[in-house]
């Protein structure tokens, strides 16, 4: 890193991803500080630097120390270890020590006390809630949330016909020659945990999944304008029940407030929707399978007069970024979920549905929101081409 560099970045200040610190003397208080940033999105540490980015500046016995502070600290009060890479940047007030740490892989990092820490905007915190703590797991590998057992959900809350309908088509024999009980079914079926159907079997299979899982809906509403402080409104539902009937109940909701302008078609004939309805299929079946089930809150479906927004709980997991979605790469963050979803909705997986949307409506916002823990998805619609169109 040259000096002018290292002065640019001093001067935007402290956030998520970088921290100004004086010195450090304490190999704790440095650990927290690593294992923050490897929990969350990586960063840099600038050392020998005040809170407002003006340099102190370290010299030759602060560095050797510093050095070993580090390396002691990654290695033995870092749990697992991890391998800060660190660069001493001249500066006219004295070097900066620059220590470089990537977003771990094998999260939750933690201190040697057990403590995980977290950034919270440019301080750190402990995690404390079982739903953060979850989403570490989860972002690790290490557990789902469509696994997760949902208490008060049992296999007597099965729909069966609705459940025999599915079996016989997918397996090629009524449910009734099958010589398992129903829970060992569900359970060899990965639907099932500890007595109790979890939140995939709940989502899928259950009569009413809203009673024990009620935050997992789709919030729907139709404005008359481009805002959403407006409180005019032209439709506004809230969608709940199976995710095949939430699919499909979503998608009719926005076909039903979508545009289908007949242009030279006769008077009786079926317009064309403004949007291809495949757009539409793509984005409700990724909010309703990708989306994060350890955050309890609804998929929201915004329709305004001049675009459409899908907001899904959860910004992107792990390493994947919009550039690698473009790419064609996906993440797995709920499997079982996604291995049925094809059976009942039309899903294809592959990491191929996003892009089909950009191919089908180029016009097409994707958004990762790490901060809001969200990911956002805005459709332009037609009307704002031809009003620009008629305006130049």
């Amino acid at each position: 890193m040259e000096t002018t560099e290292l002065i640019d970045l001093l001067s935007r200040g402290e956030d998520s991803r970088q921290q100004f610190k004086e010195n450090f003397t304490n190999v704790d208080a440095l650990a927290a500080e690593i294992i923050a940033l490897c929990n969350t999105a990586g960063g840099k540490v600038f050392i020998g630097v005040r809170n407002d980015g003006s340099v102190i500046g370290l010299f030759g016995a602060d560095i050797d120390r510093l050095n070993q502070l580090i390396s002691n600290s990654a290695s033995q009060n870092v749990r697992p270890a991890v391998n800060p890479l660190t660069e001493n940047v001249p500066h006219p007030n004295g070097a900066v020590m620059v220590v470089s740490i990537s977003e771990g892989m094998s999260k939750p990092y933690m201190d040697k006390s057990g403590t995980v820490w977290v950034k919270n905007g440019s301080d750190k915190r402990r995690a404390t809630s079982r739903e953060e703590l979850q989403r570490l797991f989860q972002q690790a590998g290490l557990v789902h949330a469509d696994a997760t057992p949902v208490m008060g959900l049992s296999a007597g809350d099965v729909d069966m016909p609705y459940f025999e309908g599915f079996f016989e088509q997918q397996f090629g024999e009524p449910l009734t020659q099958h010589n398992q009980p129903l829970p060992q079914l569900l359970r060899n079926m990965n639907l099932m945990n500890r007595g109790q159907l979890n939140v995939a079997g709940g989502l899928l299979f259950a009569r009413a999944p809203q009673y024990a899982l009620p935050a997992f809906i789709v919030k729907a509403v139709a404005f008359v304008g481009t805002q959403i402080e407006d409180e005019r409104y032209i439709d506004s539902r809230d969608i709940a029940g199976k995710l095949a009937d939430v699919f499909q109940q979503t998608l009719g909701f926005l076909v039903a407030n979508i545009r289908a302008p007949q242009g030279e078609q006769g008077f009786n004939s079926q317009g064309l929707p403004e949007i291809p309805r495949i757009v539409w299929e793509e984005l409700v079946a990724n909010a309703l399978i990708h989306r994060d089930y350890f955050i309890s809150a609804p998929v929201r479906v915004l329709v305004f007069t001049d675009r459409v927004e899908i907001i899904s709980p959860g910004h992107l997991p792990n390493n994947l970024t919009i550039e690698n979605i473009k790419a064609g790469n996906s993440n797995m963050r709920n499997p079982i979920l996604a291995s049925f979803a094809a059976k009942l909705i039309p899903y294809r997986g592959l990491g191929s549905g996003l892009l089909r949307v950009i191919r089908a409506w180029p016009q097409t916002e994707l958004i990762d929101d790490p901060a809001g823990n969200l990911f956002k998805v805005i459709v332009m619609r037609p009307r704002v081409r031809e009003e620009s169109a008629v305006e130049s």
